[in-house]
């Protein structure tokens, strides 16, 4: 079944292309360009109250509609990122479904879930390598196996004493 291809609103689209233009080094030159020309502008004006309220006026509502806009751009950035790292979760047999759609859980969930992982680490940090373990119970599983051999190498190196 072929998909029907969904074009972007308006609104989208030009928000997309001034965060592309607003981004560029052009854009960076222009607005210290702009800043210039008003700053050797400001003797022939005398540093009047209307030289400083161009560059007031001028300079706020830019910084207006650019909090919005980069909002916008970074919200949808966001919300991208999540579902591409959703996918990379419930694509991976060892990882833990429980991440999928972590980005809505509350503040203390996101706790005990960190907790989790800090517990892992702590399991998992003497690993040689990073995809050793994938769980706290296989981490302690492992653990404990290593011990055991670790003890039973040095049962058999340690000369036995003499009876």
């Amino acid at each position: 079944m072929k998909q029907k291809e969904r074009k972007p609103h308006f609104f989208e689209k030009l928000a997309a292309q001034v965060t592309k233009a607003t981004g560029s080094n052009a854009a960076i030159i222009i607005a210290f360009a702009t800043v210039i020309i008003w700053a050797i502008l400001g003797p022939v004006f005398h540093y009047s109250d209307n030289w400083q309220l161009i560059i007031n006026t001028g300079t706020t509502i830019i910084t207006f509609l650019m909090v919005f806009l980069i909002q916008k751009s970074q919200n949808k950035e966001s919300v991208a990122v999540q579902l591409k790292l959703n996918e990379l979760v419930a694509a991976h047999e060892f990882a833990s479904n429980r991440l999928v759609d972590v980005e809505n859980m509350t503040e203390e969930e996101l706790k005990i879930i960190q907790k989790y992982y800090s517990r892992l680490k702590l399991k998992t940090q003497n690993e040689e390598s990073l995809q050793q373990s994938h769980s706290i119970d296989e981490a302690e599983k492992q653990h404990e196996l290593k011990k055991d051999i670790e003890e039973d190498v040095e049962e058999r190196v340690q000369p036995k004493p003499d009876k």
